[in-house]
């Protein structure tokens, strides 16, 4: 599973432990030329939430490393995260000091145009295409349903006191790959002209959709300095938790204000300004024929009537 001609992209990933915290207990994964992305959070307030996340981020690159193509890329995933969530739960059983650690995470891989996510807990991915923005996983928590369901804007869900609380994660408790209610699976296509972000709740908690939407539409096909602008966003709008950000943009994904943009729309501003003014001058000249027309005509059928009188 290798990057095709067909499938081009650029990533970039950013991430930052926040102005709040001393440790940054996020980790991230990238395989660009495989199409393999993952962001994972520790859970804050668990024992040892950053040795679960870089125990998930090993355990699930080695499981993905050996691709021999028989494997349904669904039944992939579920594995990989089973196998992490297995192996907390041993290391923890074996260090007093790591009980209790878990972890929360966001799985894409990019493949024949398709994008297929195995997902746990309420870190997250966005589809921006068309000029929005658009969450295409659950938050599994109380507050993430609710706000799913329409009870609860998006504001209201980002200030919530029970915003950070989960009802699943990985390493909690063993688990096998075809457990119901633990991997959340979800398949889209992606278009050249679409991008992806993977993100862990740092983000999404301070930062809104259509406020990601307005920083994406700066991107000017560095994905790297629109990762780190987000994770900057967070961090202005208070930096409460470690933040991390991952910008996948197809090989046709442009800003909306990029000044290429920009140039491109005036142009065809005036493009579209100079075809109305021709069509206008044709409609003109057609109407001023047949106006002239109809003079002819009555004046040659006036004479006419007067001559047969």
């Amino acid at each position: 599973m290798t990057k095709t001609a067909a499938e081009k992209w650029r990533c970039g990933a950013a991430t930052d432990p926040g102005l709040v915290r001393a440790e940054n207990q996020d980790r991230i994964y990238v395989d660009d030329e495989r199409g393999i992305f993952l962001v994972v959070d520790g859970l804050g307030g668990h024992a040892a939430g950053e040795k679960a996340a870089e125990t998930a981020c090993e355990v699930i690159e080695a499981a993905l490393a050996n691709d021999s193509g028989d494997i349904d890329v669904k039944d992939r995933i579920r594995s990989a995260i089973a196998a992490a969530n297995n192996r907390i739960c041993d290391l923890a059983a074996e260090n007093e000091a790591w009980r209790g650690m878990a972890c929360v995470l966001t799985l894409a891989i990019m493949q024949d145009g398709k994008v297929m996510v195995g997902h746990v807990g309420d870190s997250r991915l966005y589809l921006i295409w068309n000029g929005s923005v658009r969450k295409l996983t659950s938050d599994h928590s109380p507050v993430g349903e609710r706000e799913d369901r329409g009870e609860l804007t998006e504001r209201e869900a980002m200030g919530h006191p029970r915003r950070h609380e989960v009802f699943r994660d990985v390493g909690s408790r063993r688990r096998e790959p075809g457990d119901e209610e633990f991997v959340e699976l979800k398949e889209f296509l992606f278009k050249k002209d679409a991008a992806i972000l993977l993100c862990s709740d740092g983000l999404s908690d301070q930062v809104t959709s259509s406020e990601i939407g307005a920083i994406v539409e700066f991107y000017d096909g560095d994905p790297g300095t629109t990762a780190h602008e987000l994770t900057e966003a967070a961090n202005r709008a208070g930096g409460s938790d470690n933040v991390t950000a991952i910008f996948i943009a197809g090989s046709e994904f442009v800003g909306a204000c990029t000044p290429e943009m920009v140039e491109a729309r005036a142009r065809h501003s005036i493009t579209k300004a100079r075809a109305g003014a021709e069509v206008t001058s044709r409609l003109r000249k057609k109407l001023s024929s047949r106006f002239a027309f109809l003079i002819y005509g009555f004046i040659i059928g006036t004479i006419l009537a007067l001559a047969w009188r």
